[in-house]
């Protein structure tokens, strides 16, 4: 980590000195140097400089969707996304949920298009503040290698195209925005042959969206706040690996796929200014929290996780409502969705179930695979005609626990889909590619 920190205070000074803002992209030299490949010739013939002008430099990868345990909400620093609190997340598996995002960059590209951002099939804005900070950063660090090594082709001069598409909702309460930047972060890494670690990229990442840096590891991970005031020491690191507690699974019930009526970004900001219960929650029950759920995933111990889980889950929604105005991410299924929870751990006689929201109403339940009959059975038995199951765990099930009226009502009524899945590996370098060979998207 030292070589990054000491080509990260390089790339700084570069960017401050000499490095053009993104959508400044210079205009290609009159000698065509600048965009020759990697192999480079004394006397270059007419068409390696037309192949090195018009070739594509491509790199793709996959990023995890996390979904906290110990909930982030409030910061400290809005521009470095410095978070009030520590957090820790489970990364779920990428066979269920997942962002894949091609990065690419040429010289053919024209500069005046500046970078782009294909999501989803749509052009997506790319002149945020946030997706600008990452821009810059992973922009100064390749061109901190390539004036170290003159010989590299100068990509960071390039235009940056970006393809990225989700197979879930985006913006819907699945913590798609973190997904979505640390597959950003870490294709255009990639792209820029980058020496860098995934906790070095988190603090990349964090710019972007901070919950984004815990996406750059799979398993368990936490989100050191840090105390530094440029965030040098904010960044994530891995509690244990998904092999640690492969049996943990969860089961999401998707409330609503519409967008949120508060942002994450207004309403946490919203929380810092009105809410007494804010610092109480930041100063006392946080670090509490951590510790205990830090403990619970080394011991593997479920019944101290689920504790943690929907304590801290409870306490963070209550800080919403005690924001004022109040927000209200939670619905009527959403509470139903707690009902139920409740119902399976008491039928069980122990805790074998725990629900947890971010700031939605969709529903995560976390529970260990040798307890699928009790909670995925009493949900199946409940929702069994919704879109998501997966006929090989649900074939077999036959729970005799049966929720009461108004509770399977209500969950009957409001929930639109379920996602089973379970805990994952982290960002996965892959050949599918979103952006062709000449340099357009790919149709799918």
């Amino acid at each position: 980590m030292g070589y990054f920190l000491t080509l990260h205070r390089f790339a700084l000074l570069f960017t401050a000195i000499v490095l053009l803002p993104a959508y400044s992209l210079p205009e290609p030299p009159a000698s065509p140097s600048l965009y020759q490949s990697p192999i480079v010739s004394h006397q270059p013939r007419r068409e390696s400089l037309t192949m090195a002008a018009e070739k594509v430099y491509r790199a793709s990868t996959t990023a995890p969707v996390n979904i906290a345990v110990v909930k982030y909400w409030g910061k400290r620093d809005a521009k470095l996304n410095l978070p009030t609190n520590s957090s820790l997340s489970v990364t779920l598996s990428q066979s269920d949920l997942r962002t894949l995002t091609t990065a690419s960059c040429s010289a053919s590209y024209p500069a005046s298009e500046g970078d782009s951002l294909i999501l989803n099939g749509e052009a997506a804005d790319v002149a945020g503040a946030r997706t600008q900070a990452c821009f810059r950063e992973l922009r100064a660090h390749r061109a901190a290698l390539e004036a170290a090594d003159p010989s590299l082709p100068k990509l960071s001069a390039m235009p940056v195209r970006l393809v990225s598409e989700n197979n879930f909702p985006t913006a819907a309460g699945l913590a798609s925005s973190a997904a979505g930047f640390a597959a950003l972060v870490r294709a255009i890494a990639d792209l820029y042959e980058l020496p860098a670690s995934p906790s070095e990229l988190s603090l990349i990442a964090r710019q972007g969206s901070g919950s984004a840096c815990r996406s750059l590891f799979g398993g368990y991970v936490a989100w050191r706040m840090g105390d530094a005031a440029d965030g040098s020491d904010s960044l994530a690191d891995q509690v244990a690996e998904a092999s640690h507690w492969p049996e943990m699974r969860a089961v999401v019930l998707v409330v609503s796929a519409a967008k949120k009526g508060v942002s994450s970004t207004s309403g946490m900001q919203q929380t810092v200014a009105t809410s007494g219960l804010f610092q109480e929650r930041i100063t006392n029950v946080v670090p509490r929290n951590m510790e205990a759920m830090e403990k619970s995933i080394k011991e593997r111990d479920f019944s101290a996780f689920a504790q943690v889980t929907m304590r801290d889950s409870n306490s963070f929604h209550a800080t919403c409502a005690d924001t004022y105005p109040p927000i209200f991410y939670m619905n009527d299924v959403s509470r139903a969705a707690i009902r139920a929870v409740e119902a399976i751990n008491t039928a069980a006689g122990r805790t074998v179930a725990a629900y947890t929201f971010d700031a939605g109403p969709n529903a995560v339940i976390y529970y260990l695979e040798k307890e699928t009959e009790a909670v995925v059975g009493t949900l199946y038995r409940t929702l069994g005609e919704i879109d998501g199951w997966k006929a090989a765990t649900t074939q077999s099930l036959n729970s005799s626990v049966s929720l009461d009226e108004g509770t399977a009502g209500i969950l009957k009524a409001g929930v639109s889909r379920v996602i089973m899945t379970g805990v994952g590996e982290g960002p996965i370098k892959t050949d599918e590619y979103l952006v062709a060979e000449d340099g357009s998207p790919v149709k799918r």
